[in-house]
């Protein structure tokens, strides 16, 4: 765990806008201790380093906190797309570059704007909005915050049904006693955060093992295994409805 302060000595982020990001809910601490100090742990640092690459790229902050909490999101390749983004943008700046060399030998009064089109970049960026800050599940889930909904206490309140999962481990994922905590895991979600489908609950599942975020609080909530248990409940789960 790394205090705020040193967190802002590796990133170069300030503290102020590290509390800044706690407090628009993008970057919350891992833990805060009793003395109320913010503490950070890989997967924080992980989330961190997501955003200061979005940053970059010159993504508001509502936008970027929408994609990293999209449902479906996939840090992985969402790295790709920012990746390729930077690409384009440092070809961008090697344009601008000749373009400012050109002016240099041909004096100011030379007129050239193709180097300052952005349409490129503003194509593929739209195209990583649309598939991780559009979706229909996350416009209902900021809709409900708009509403006024305690998200935080809902939180708290899914990471008991993860601690009463935790108690079943014991039982084999395709039980009726799990089946029937994994039916009541999906209805929650639709009740406090956004429609739960079954294609978005079976994401979900695979999320809670494939992000090392999810795993380590639902292995905190429910003991360690329970994230793995909860996904395989949820793919037994997901895989009867559909037959």
């Amino acid at each position: 765990m790394r205090t705020v302060h040193e967190v802002s000595e590796l990133t170069g982020v300030s503290v102020r806008t590290l509390h800044h990001y706690d407090a628009i809910g993008l970057l919350k601490p891992s833990e805060v201790t009793k003395a109320g100090y913010r503490l950070y742990d890989d997967t924080a640092l992980s989330r961190l380093q997501s955003i200061l690459l979005f940053r970059e790229l010159q993504f508001p902050l509502k936008e970027i906190k929408a994609m990293l909490d999209a449902p479906d999101f996939d840090a992985s390749e969402a790295l790709t797309q920012q990746i390729k983004l930077l690409e384009l943008q440092r070809r961008r700046i090697g344009k601008l570059i000749s373009f400012a060399r050109e002016i240099q030998k041909k004096g100011v009064g030379h007129m050239d704007f193709q180097a300052f089109d952005k349409s490129e970049v503003e194509r593929y960026k739209e195209q990583a909005r649309e598939k991780w800050g559009a979706t229909k599940a996350y416009q209902e889930f900021e809709q409900r915050q708009r509403d006024g909904h305690d998200m935080d206490g809902a939180s708290e309140q899914m990471m008991r049904l993860f601690a009463g999962l935790g108690t079943l481990r014991h039982l084999p994922p395709d039980d009726p006693a799990v089946q029937e905590k994994i039916g009541g895991l999906q209805s929650f979600i639709t009740d406090n955060f956004y429609t739960c489908t079954d294609e978005i609950f079976g994401g979900l599942g695979q999320m809670y093992v494939g992000d090392k975020r999810f795993l380590e609080n639902i292995d905190r909530a429910g003991g360690e295994g329970t994230a793995e248990f909860v996904s395989q409940a949820i793919a037994v789960y997901c895989d009867r409805k559909s037959n």
